[in-house]
C-alpha cells in the first residue's frame, strides 16, 4: 500500500522547482559567476528547506528572497584572492551585438537597487507585494519606483540611438 502525500506539499514541491531558475538568475545578476551563482542558488534552497517556516504563513517567497539576497552581499563582500571569471558572450549577429551592448551601457548607469527591481518584476515575475516586503518599502512606493526606473532606462536607450 503507497502512501499518499498531501496535496499541499506537491504544491510546495513544485513552486520550489519552477523558482530555483529564477533564484539562480537573481544570484547570477548580482554575482556575475556561473558557478558562485550555483553555489548560492544551492545554499539558498537548503536553507529554505531547512528553516520553511515562512512558507506556511504565506511568506515563502519573500523569504526565498531574502536568503538569496542576503548570501549574495555576503558572498560579494568576502575577500578575494583571485577576481571572478567574467561569462563570455555567445555568437550574436551585428544587431543583436549592438542591442545587447547598449542594454548592458544602459543598465551599468542605473544604481543597483534599481537594476535589482527590475530584474525582480521583470525577469523574475516576482509580485510587488513581495518586492515591497523585501526592501520595506509600500506597494505604491515599488510601483513609483519601477516606473520611474523604467522611464530612465527608456531614455538612456534613446540617448545610444541604435540603427
Amino acid at each position: 500500500m503507497t502512501q499518499e502525500v498531501p496535496q499541499h506539499s506537491m504544491d510546495k514541491v513544485t513552486d520550489i522547482e519552477e523558482q530555483y531558475d529564477k533564484i539562480y538568475r537573481y544570484c547570477y545578476f548580482r554575482l556575475r559567476s556561473r558557478e558562485t551563482a550555483e553555489d548560492i542558488t544551492q545554499e539558498t534552497f537548503l536553507r529554505y528547506l531547512k528553516y520553511n517556516t515562512y512558507s506556511d504563513t504565506g511568506q515563502g517567497l519573500q523569504y526565498l528572497y531574502s536568503i538569496a539576497r542576503n548570501l549574495c552581499i555576503n558572498e560579494y563582500h568576502k575577500p578575494r584572492t583571485e577576481s571572478l571569471p567574467q561569462e563570455t558572450e555567445t555568437a550574436f549577429s551585428e544587431d543583436d551585438l549592438l542591442t545587447s551592448i547598449a542594454l548592458r551601457t544602459a543598465l551599468g548607469e542605473l544604481s543597483s537597487e534599481e537594476r535589482e527591481l527590475l530584474l525582480l518584476r521583470y525577469a523574475n515575475e516576482v509580485p510587488v507585494t513581495v518586492i515591497a516586503k523585501m526592501f520595506g518599502l509600500s506597494r505604491f512606493a515599488v510601483h513609483r519606483k519601477l516606473s520611474g526606473t523604467l522611464r530612465k532606462l527608456e531614455n538612456l536607450l534613446r540617448k545610444e540611438e541604435l540603427p
